[in-house]
């Protein structure tokens, strides 16, 4: 069975944005400015590549998440066009209860019930699964613990509040530490397994 992977950029306090909803506190928050050190980068750059789909929210998509990285991936010199091009031609399934049809290319939606369509897409065939997030939707899944691991790139700041994606967890929630590592940068990527 496929892996669901959580990536998410989080504050020291597990927070993935502030009260008002902003992340200029991140090192780098996907602006043309990519602020992480060469070996953070390769890290990003790998787990783009191995996955071959993403998981969106509905919000995400209208927000512009795919055609960002998908106008990344065309610039040549940028050095983020390597895993924006991962991106880009990687599925994307939208989840959705609103939208009729997908204006996106390479791009399906979801429908029904989030576990039943999570769990179709992970016991089919080929490599692991990547989501995002919003916080809400990110909560989601984790609420329906369908998460396999959970990739946190925590920045050094700590916002005393703001959104979380792990609120809604209501009963303890055991993880397996895979790795920890920390970048020049500042920023430390913590890698966990769901332990089931």
């Amino acid at each position: 069975m496929r892996k669901l992977i959580l990536q998410i950029q989080m504050s020291v306090d597990g927070f993935i944005a502030d009260a008002l909803g902003k992340s200029g506190w991140m090192i780098w928050n996907w602006g043309s400015d990519w602020k992480w050190d060469a070996a953070l980068q390769q890290y990003h750059h790998d787990i783009s590549s191995s996955v071959d789909c993403v998981l969106l929210s509905r919000k995400m998509a209208e927000e512009g998440f795919i055609h960002h990285w998908a106008s990344v991936a065309l610039q040549q010199n940028n050095p983020q066009s390597g895993f924006a091009a991962a991106i880009a031609k990687t599925r994307k399934v939208i989840f959705t209860r609103t939208l009729e049809q997908s204006v996106w290319p390479n791009a399906t939606l979801a429908k029904g019930d989030l576990a039943k369509e999570v769990y179709q897409l992970k016991t089919a065939p080929g490599k692991n699964i990547i989501a995002y997030g919003g916080a809400s939707f990110a909560a989601s899944l984790v609420q329906a613990d369908l998460v396999d691991e959970f990739h946190l790139i925590i920045n050094p700041a700590l916002l005393g509040s703001g959104l979380s994606v792990f609120h809604s967890i209501r009963d303890i929630y055991s993880l397996s530490l895979i790795n920890s590592v920390a970048y020049p940068c500042g920023v430390v990527v913590t890698t966990y397994s769901r332990k089931r």
